[in-house]
């Protein structure tokens, strides 16, 4: 009966599972094409949404078909970007999640970030992903949208200790796919949450995804 009854657990947890991707927006391209070309970002507008969406087939192919992924997009990019570019760049990713039967969130900036994650039920994340621009020890939402190589929104390490670590389940897997978080970051994500995120040493590249392949790093550590 004990047998049973764990077996019975386990099967209602897998099935409340969430997976969670956050996605941070595009740089601007008349701040970027200021700059040499081998500092140029983000010349595709797509770069972390198309990553985004390759990690949601590989989450489907892991934990099956009907898998609830949560997607939360940092929105004032994708507006502000699609204004310069004259697309509809919102309108495009709404779409991309209908299409994909997953749970898009808008976010604004790191509070709304954090209330969003707040906001799961205790003990279901299964799976965590970001994609976007980072360094050592944030996120950056948005990187050259309003001023040309800073940062106006993010998620910082000291502000980790704000997110409910009770949301993540027992064996969680979190991964950041930005730059260099695994230098600083990923070891206070651990701290502030009790699950370990693995995180980039140096640079990421996203040019793969062209190939269908998620983000390269140049070295990952949990």
């Amino acid at each position: 009966m004990r047998h049973v009854l764990l077996a019975l657990f386990a099967l209602i947890s897998l099935a409340s599972a969430e997976h969670v991707i956050v996605t941070g927006g595009p740089a601007m391209r008349n701040f970027e094409n200021l700059r040499v070309p081998q500092d140029q970002h983000d010349r595709f507008w797509g770069n972390f949404v198309r990553a985004s969406t390759l990690r949601m087939a590989e989450i489907r192919t892991a934990y099956g078909k009907d898998a609830s992924i949560v997607w939360m997009v940092y929105r004032p990019g994708y507006q502000e970007r699609g204004q310069e570019d004259h697309q509809p760049y919102t309108s495009w990713i709404a779409d991309l999640a209908s299409k994909r039967n997953v749970s898009l969130v808008w976010i604004d900036g790191g509070p709304s970030l954090i209330s969003s994650l707040n906001s799961r039920p205790r003990g279901t994340v299964q799976t965590f992903d970001y994609f976007g621009h980072s360094n050592r020890y944030c996120f950056m939402l948005d990187y050259g949208n309003h001023i040309m190589g800073a940062c106006t929104a993010w998620l910082h390490e000291r502000d980790l200790g704000k997110i409910r670590g009770g949301i993540f389940a027992k064996d969680a897997y979190c991964k950041s796919w930005g730059c260099h978080t695994g230098e600083s970051m990923a070891k206070v994500w651990k701290s502030a949450t009790g699950v370990k995120m693995e995180g980039a040493t140096g640079k990421t590249d996203y040019t793969v995804i062209s190939q269908g392949k998620l983000p390269l790093g140049e070295g990952w550590v949990r």
